[in-house]
């Protein structure tokens, strides 16, 4: 497929809001050049073209090839075969371009080959072991093609934390009263995990955590057998769940839509934190009942977010 379909293609992307709860996502296949294949989740992807001339700029990041101007804009591009770490880079060529928008960030990733679109199950993408997530842990998760090729997904936040650092939370006030508070979060990004539980933290909240929708809905249903047992409510042990949207197994719509379902859950809001940080990403979000959805990734904004809703909470 040329670049010209694959742009035809993503200019369909706003209109792909019937897979939330779905448990599916659609996700863009490239290389970088050698045999295997990556993907990238197709919200994240705002076009594919050829690459453009590349301005080099000084005191550059490793892997930060330079700039461009796209439409007015001056947007950093990323070579991410550097990030890998995955074959020659010196000698792979990138005559492709994906514009990506997450995190409420433009980036552009040269790439060497971008395939097609592939319409996946959550419940078939898995976390990978660590030796093959790498000590950076680039790969976020791994899914397996028809053929029986696997496809490793990119942790592009891990990518957007290398490239241009990882900020810690700042003027993030403690919340009054914050020692009985707890937020139970789930997401399957390394780097979204340490920056969450900075703010929560600095708020001086109590958390539980897990690192995929499966895992979460696993912990979160004992936590609530628990409570069952011992005669208390749930609500006044999680004050506030928080879900990625992507995550492996089951992503946080269906996961949002088990909460929501559920009566023992009655009062505890659920917040969406994620990086897909679209209008139609939100509106996905609206339409399983989270009751906030927050791009990632900014510590005052979320802490804002969680404040009244922790302070609510009797």
């Amino acid at each position: 497929m040329d670049l010209a379909e694959h742009t035809n293609l993503l200019a369909a992307v706003d209109a792909r809001t019937q897979l939330a709860g779905s448990n599916k996502m659609e996700i863009l296949l490239f290389s970088l050049g050698t045999r295997e294949t990556f993907g990238i989740n197709v919200f994240k992807v705002k076009e594919v073209c050829q690459t453009p001339p590349v301005t080099r700029t000084p005191n550059m990041p490793h892997g930060v090839e330079g700039v461009i101007s796209l439409r007015g804009a001056i947007i950093p591009v990323i070579h991410l075969g550097k990030f890998v770490n995955v074959g020659d880079t010196a000698a792979t060529a990138t005559p492709a371009m994906m514009v990506t928008e997450y995190s409420k960030r433009t980036l552009g990733f040269l790439v060497h080959e971008v395939d097609r679109i592939i319409r996946v199950d959550w419940e078939k993408v898995r976390e990978p072991e660590a030796v093959l997530a790498g000590d950076d842990g680039l790969i976020t998760a791994l899914t397996e093609l028809e053929n029986g090729k696997l496809v490793s997904i990119l942790d592009v936040e891990q990518v957007l934390a290398r490239a241009f650092g990882d900020a810690p939370a700042q003027d993030v006030p403690a919340l009054h009263a914050a020692a009985d508070r707890c937020v139970f979060f789930a997401d399957d990004s390394s780097v979204a995990r340490r920056k969450i539980v900075d703010v929560l933290e600095k708020m001086g909240v109590r958390h539980m955590q897990a690192n995929n929708g499966r895992e979460a809905w696993e912990r979160l249903h004992q936590v609530a057998h628990q409570a069952q047992l011992s005669g208390r409510r749930l609500a006044d042990q999680v004050h506030v769940i928080m879900v990625d949207a992507e995550m492996p197994e089951m992503d946080g719509y269906v996961l949002t839509r088990h909460i929501k379902d559920d009566p023992r859950f009655a009062g505890i809001p659920v917040v969406m934190h994620s990086s897909l940080s679209t209008d139609a990403n939100m509106s996905m979000g609206r339409s399983v009942g989270v009751d906030a959805y927050v791009a990632k990734f900014d510590a005052a904004v979320l802490s804002d977010t969680l404040r009244p809703l922790l302070e609510r909470q009797p």
